[in-house]
């Protein structure tokens, strides 16, 4: 929005060409960034406060390991920040008639929506359990289903870079144009479907420690700003995105100021959700978060990079799955419980240990993904 009404002035006032610097995403990324982490960090005082004031406080399952009793009554839904606090820079910083910055804006609203209703639900029945996953599934598949249905199917309002390079696959270390790899149109929106739901699902399933989710979607919304940035760049007259043999065209960098707003929010959020916490996002914010996430990774051609940038959500995620199917066919448990951070609780790791040793491998992974980039 500040983009859309600043940048015009640079080229008619000689007194505004300082503005002309808006014309960089970089720089317009920085700023989502400090004004995300801003907002985040300054308003979560209030916002716990009145948490604190309503009782919106988190239920602890009775099944849950025995040292997570002393967090009940622990303020929750502090996602709704989040979502606030990357939403608004989103539509300042970024241009708001960038459809695959929209898309993914949208899918984050949505999902958050979903998110709310489920931890209202909690908190109203004073017990886990919360909007039947049934239910929840369904609203984020015809969340998910609109906004993909519009940019896998339609051809209206889309650039053309996007329709030639939408039902292609892109894989890891693979070179792009030399190895093409394509799907009906139709399957792959059920393709990107899964990739954006499931991610939701796994970052809902990690956010079980104090800091444990925010930290790995910090780092997976940094490597797909990166990636989204450099797949847009033109050096030299040039696509970048040519010469490293990857998918990418320019609007695709605007996605870069969505991430860069994402990680400021989580920045603010953090300082508040570390160990000790003194308030927990719920399902509104990791439901929103995952669902951003997945529209980056689809946005941006990295599907199945996602399953090695975003590791720890996977291994968590295929915990659970794992976990349930082995009860359900053997009658064993695999794990001491799941999703698999509870289960390194079980065997007495301190859950600073168990936060800080997962964002390591977070990180790492993050790395090894990155570089795909150059290694094709």
């Amino acid at each position: 929005m500040i983009y859309e009404l600043l940048y015009p002035l640079s080229r008619e006032f000689g007194w505004a060409s300082a503005l002309n610097v808006l014309r960089y995403t970089p720089f317009r990324a920085i700023l989502a960034i400090i004004t995300a982490m801003l907002m985040s960090f300054l308003v979560a005082p209030w916002f716990i406060s009145k948490l604190r004031g309503k009782q919106i406080s988190q239920i602890i399952r009775e099944e849950g390991p025995a040292t997570h009793l002393v967090k009940a009554g622990t303020p929750t839904m502090g996602g709704s920040l989040i979502l606030i606090s990357a939403l608004v820079p989103t539509m300042l910083w970024a241009d708001v008639n960038n459809v695959l910055v929209l898309g993914a804006a949208l899918v984050t609203a949505g999902y958050g929506l979903v998110g709310y209703l489920d931890d209202r639900l909690k908190i109203q029945g004073l017990n886990t359990r919360g909007l039947p996953g049934r239910y929840k599934l369904l609203l984020q598949v015809l969340i998910g289903g609109v906004v993909l249905g519009y940019l896998f199917l339609s051809d209206e309002g889309l650039p053309k870079e996007w329709l030639e390079i939408r039902g292609r696959l892109s894989l890891p270390y693979v070179a792009f144009a030399k190895h093409p790899v394509s799907l009906p149109l139709w399957l792959y929106l059920v393709f990107a479907l899964f990739v954006v739901v499931g991610t939701s699902n796994a970052v809902n399933l990690t956010d079980g420690l104090d800091g444990l989710a925010i930290g790995p979607v910090m780092v997976s919304a940094s490597v797909y700003s990166i990636w989204a940035y450099v797949a847009g760049l033109v050096a030299f007259g040039q696509p970048v995105a040519r010469y490293l043999d990857i998918p990418g065209f320019y609007e695709m960098s605007e996605l870069a100021v969505f991430g860069a707003a994402l990680i400021g929010a989580g920045v603010g959020f953090l300082w508040y959700n570390t160990y000790p916490a003194q308030v927990f996002m719920g399902d509104v914010g990791s439901l929103a978060l995952g669902g951003g996430l997945g529209m980056m990774a689809v946005l941006t051609k990295n599907e199945l990079l996602s399953v090695l940038v975003g590791g720890v959500f996977f291994v968590e995620a295929l915990s659970v799955i794992t976990q349930v199917a082995s009860y359900k066919l053997f009658r064993k448990r695999i794990f001491l419980m799941a999703p698999i951070h509870h289960h390194f609780e079980k065997q007495g790791w301190a859950e600073p240990k168990i936060i800080v040793r997962f964002w390591i491998v977070s990180v790492l992974l993050a790395l090894v993904g990155l570089a795909s980039l150059k290694l094709r």
